[in-house]
This record gives structure tokens, sequence and C-alpha cells, in this order.
């Protein structure tokens, strides 16, 4: 049995290291990214939810309902700064996801608070992420119970008396498109988009990589073939195994789930060929840059987990920072998740989706144009 042999170890240690200094693309992300999942880890990881976007119906227009709605955005957690003349008004602006709860005050408030009578008002409440349902309910309950309680003892301090055994205001709650709060609702349709990005990026980005590290596209490079057909070839079945996966995701979700569309499933499709066009042509881009399908995968991974914590997936995007939901944007994940969420909890059409449309499409013809001269340019 050979001795241990200290020449030879740091001949091999010295032959790491220079490997390891000459791939600057392994050595930037090896060092580069553990920083950088912290920052956006530590940031984008918060449960706790404030400054909701509300909308207010204000029928009393009076002092009394003016105090409530400052006592409303006073809590911290719903910012009333959107007024309303009516129900049409209200669902659009939760349909469209502008808002996520609304307040509805009657026009006898002010008259039943002066009289001493139990005055109720209507929150509603967009459920379609438990999360953020649950913390809006909590901190309505928390408001009336603590304006029932001011009340009370501003009628004791005046007039010796109380109005009875009821609360002075009753905060009533309902809760729209997700009443039960399953957070399974909520995950169910985002998984279409998760698993489509994951599974098509991946792939794509091997597709033109295996080709290099086996030596075969020197060989296609020489036939008569051209980069068009090429292009096509490597990517359309990589777009049937997309729609194969969407669909056995779909029909899983309704079937094993019991999550069923509310909306249009044609749109839904529609909307879909969009996004993976977009991821596709992402998927292209990297398999064009990378060298070795190793650098495929971490220049894959980079994209893939910073999309799941920042497109509102797993955590409420109005609790991040400006910056991180700025970040968030850049992804086009975050728009396919508003658009697949609309289809399924709120049963929206394109009149409410088409600004997640539109981004989306636009990812897609820049990262299609992109990634089409990379490919070229590579070939030639």
């Amino acid at each position: 049995m050979q001795r241990f042999s200290r020449v030879r170890f740091m001949a091999v240690l010295k032959k790491e290291f220079l490997h390891i200094r000459r791939d600057r693309a392994s050595l930037i992300m090896a060092i580069a990214m553990p920083l950088v999942m912290l920052l956006i880890f530590g940031y984008a990881i918060n449960t706790d939810v404030e400054h909701l976007p509300t909308v207010v119906w204000d029928q009393a227009q009076t002092a009394e309902s003016r105090e409530l709605i400052t006592s409303i955005r006073n809590t911290q957690y719903l910012d009333p700064d959107n007024f309303v003349q009516g129900y049409g008004e209200i669902e659009g602006y939760l349909d469209s996801g502008k808002a996520r709860a609304a307040v509805i005050i009657p026009p006898d408030y002010g008259k039943k608070i002066q009289g001493m009578k139990q005055a109720r008002v209507q929150v509603l409440v967009d459920g379609s992420d438990p999360t953020v349902a649950r913390a809006a309910m909590s901190a309505v309950q928390m408001l009336g119970l603590n304006k029932s309680l001011q009340l009370q003892s501003e009628r004791l301090a005046t007039l010796g008396t109380v109005s009875g055994p009821e609360m002075p205001l009753n905060l009533e709650t309902r809760v729209w498109y997700n009443p039960d709060m399953k957070s399974m609702v909520f995950n169910i349709p985002a998984l279409i988009g998760l698993i489509l990005q994951n599974v098509i990026a991946i792939l794509t980005s091997f597709s033109i990589v295996r080709e290099k590290e086996r030596g075969t596209m020197e060989q296609l490079v020489v036939t008569p073939i051209r980069s068009l057909e090429l292009l096509l070839g490597k990517l359309l079945p990589f777009v049937f195994i997309g729609f194969i996966s969407m669909s056995l995701i779909l029909v899983t979700g309704m079937f094993w789930f019991g999550v069923v569309p509310s909306g249009s499933i044609p749109l839904l499709f529609l909307l879909s060929t969009i996004f993976l066009v977009t991821i596709l042509a992402i998927g292209l881009l990297i398999s064009s840059i990378a060298r070795t399908q190793l650098q495929a995968m971490q220049m894959t991974f980079v994209l893939l987990l910073p999309s799941i914590l920042l497109s509102g997936f797993i955590f409420p995007r109005e609790t991040m920072p400006k910056l991180l939901q700025i970040m968030g944007g850049l992804f086009p994940l975050t728009y396919f998740l508003e658009i697949v969420r609309g289809i399924f909890l709120k049963g929206v059409g394109i009149q409410y989706l088409w600004q997640d449309t539109l981004a989306l499409c636009a990812f897609a013809i820049v990262f299609v144009a992109i990634a089409s001269a990379k490919f070229k340019k590579n070939l030639d």
C-alpha cells in the first residue's frame, strides 16, 4: 500500500484551484450567490401582512364614518385610499387585484352611532391568498372590538350608561373567491406556473449544451440545415411536453384535489402558451451561454429560486420591500401567477388580465429575440 504523498496531494490541490480560478462563472456564483440569497431570503420571507390596498364605499359621509376610516388606516394593516360609489366598482377593484379588501359603510352609520344603537359595517376580504385574508380578518376583528370598547367608554363617561348588551360596532366580514380560505385552492393553480417553469427551463437549457459536450453540434453546423430549422426542431418537442405537463397538472388538480377553475380553460391555455414561449426562450438563452450542463444547471437555479420567492408563489408580495417587489416584476412567473390565480379563483377574463398578458408578451418578444440572436451567432 502506497504511503500518503504530500507532493502528489499538493499537485492535485493546485490543479483543482487552477480549475476553479479558470471557471470564472462557477467561481462568481459560488462566492456571490450565498450573499445574494441571504439578502433575498431575509427580506422576502416575511409573513407580516401590512398596508393592504383597501377600497371604501362611504354612504354615510359623516364625521363618524370618517373617524372609522381613520381608525382603519391607523391599524397599519389596511390602507383605505380608494373610494367608490357602488358595488360594481368594488367588484372591479377586487377582481383586478387593485384592492385586497373593501369596507362598505351604510347610510345610517352616523345616526346609529349617535343614537346608541348597534352600527353594522360590511368588510369584504379577498380570500384568494389565505395568509393575507386571515391577517386582514384578524385586523378587522381587533378593530371592531377596540372601537366598540372606545364607544362604550365614551357613552359611559358622558351618559353614565352603555347602549346594552350588544357591541356598538359590528364589522361583518365576508370572504370572496376562497370562502373556506384553503391553502390548496391558492397553491394548486400556482403550481401550474412553477412546474412549467422548472421543467421546461431545465430541459431546454440542457438541449444545446448536451450537443456541445457530445461534439454533435459541429456535425449539425456542417449540414445543410439552417439555424431557424434547427432552432424550431429543438424547441417544438418541449412545447409539446409543456402542454402535456400542464394538462396533467390541470386534470390532477381538478379531479384529485378538487380545485376547479372558475374561469375559462381555453383562455388559460392561450395565455399559458405565451408563458411557455417565454420560458423556452430563457432556457435556450441559458443553453447558448453555458459551456457545460453543470453551468446550465447553475444558471437555471439562479433564475428559478429567486422567482419562487419574489413572484408571490409562497409569500405575499405586499409584505416585501419595494425594491424586492420591483425585482419580482422582472420574472415572467410573477405575471403568470396573477393570470392563473385570477382565472382559477376569481373567474375573471382578459378585461382584468390584459396588463399581465402584455407583460408576458413583452417578455416573450425580448427573450425570443435575444435567444435567437445568441443561438444564430453560436452557429455562425
